[in-house]
């Protein structure tokens, strides 16, 4: 691209003034910003990474933080048991990405990598195969945490740097359907010399300057140079593909008590966005299945007991990347069976005031609340 090296000075000159300089993971362990050819700790820019995938830098910086008080070296995570990981995790959402996180850091031990020397320069990966080969990472994880970490050049696409290109160039079609373009075109604005920074200050304007919606382009050092802005309508850019309405489940949610006034939770088995998170059960209703049916049939079918369908506890609805959920959610009182984890990896009897002390989707939280608020009304009268 011709128009290289002007729009490398540019952004790299607007960063200095206005770039996020105060991200720890960026900094050096004393909390100084490292030269050109200094190294940085991969392991704390692995963690943030994996949990900036899809979430936000806000949102990342408490939960980035816990975790490495919590497992500030390779052997300390791949050492912990889930449960522990997945409390660090809860709130942050995609749970896959912790699970993913644990192991990596086991894949890496197996590999050689001193356990104890996790948070040290070296020798970690300095290619992107060592880094692809780890469960979870892209091309643009990989390629932040080597330009981040070894100011080694190469370049990112992220959602910010997507939106960001699709504007510079105004481009008729969505990024997604032409990856292989924009790739070509971050690489050829990659500045060899300062790839650590480059792509620090790509990502910057992308997420406080070229925002998704009303960018700032009074504020953008890229504006001369903007074909979106020239067009009149930065905005309209990325391009978007039609939006599809999301699949629509209505889940039927067992809060099943005993006599003793325990309630009954089970763990997911480890596959899919909630996996090895805890939850009370239920399942999708069918067609035309009245909801307690529902809640009588799945409680069967997935942990072998009966319960009488009591009256409704909660309804909420939550929406996921790929579907709509409403859950209608009624106390339930065992009557008989013993609870086995026909679906699940474990069941588990609890005391409703050791619910905090599991993992559970964010879903389940206001579950709890109205459980607790429920019971704490019984109690009184």
């Amino acid at each position: 691209m011709e128009q290289a090296p002007s729009l490398r000075a540019l952004l790299l000159a607007w960063w200095e003034a206005n770039g996020r300089h105060d991200i720890p993971w960026k900094l050096r362990p004393d909390g100084q910003r490292p030269g050109d050819g200094e190294p940085l700790p991969a392991y704390p820019l692995w963690v943030a990474e994996v949990m900036l995938q899809q979430t936000q830098l806000a949102v990342v910086l408490p939960f980035w933080r816990r975790w490495m008080a919590a497992f500030p070296t390779l052997a300390a995570l791949a050492g912990s048991g889930e449960h522990d990981v997945l409390m660090l995790w809860q709130g942050l959402g995609y749970y896959a990405r912790a699970r993913r996180l644990q192991q990596g850091a086991s894949q890496l031990l197996a590999a050689g990598l001193d356990g104890d020397q996790a948070s040290a320069v070296d020798p970690w990966p300095r290619q992107l195969e060592g880094w692809l080969a780890l469960p979870g990472i892209g091309l643009s994880t990989a390629g932040s945490i080597l330009s981040s970490a070894y100011n080694l050049p190469f370049s990112i696409l992220d959602g910010n740097v997507q939106r960001v290109l699709a504007r510079l160039t105004a481009s008729p079609r969505p990024p997604q359907r032409q990856l292989a373009g924009f790739w070509q075109l971050s690489d050829s604005l990659l500045d060899p010399q300062r790839p650590r920074a480059f792509n620090q200050a790509l990502m910057d304007l992308g997420a406080t300057v070229c925002t998704p919606r009303q960018p700032a382009c009074d504020r953008c050092p890229w504006q001369g140079h903007c074909a979106a802005y020239a067009a009149g309508d930065p905005a309209a850019y990325p391009v978007k593909d039609a939006t599809r309405p999301l699949p629509f489940q209505v889940i039927g949610v067992g809060v099943v008590l005993d006599a003793g006034g325990r309630v009954l939770i089970d763990q997911r088995l480890d596959v899919g966005l909630l996996g090895g998170l805890w939850e009370f059960p239920g399942g999708k209703q069918e067609a035309g299945e009245a909801i307690t049916a529902t809640i009588g049939r799945e409680l069967a079918e997935e942990l072998g007991i009966t319960v009488e369908v009591g009256e409704e506890l909660i309804t909420l609805e939550h929406i996921y990347s790929h579907k709509r959920l409403r859950f209608i959610v009624h106390l339930c009182r065992w009557c008989s069976g013993d609870p086995r984890p026909l679906a699940s990896q474990q069941v588990r009897w609890v005391e409703p005031e050791q619910l905090a002390d599991f993992p559970f989707p964010a879903a389940n939280s206001r579950i709890m609340a109205a459980l607790l608020e429920q019971l704490g009304r019984s109690s009184a009268t």
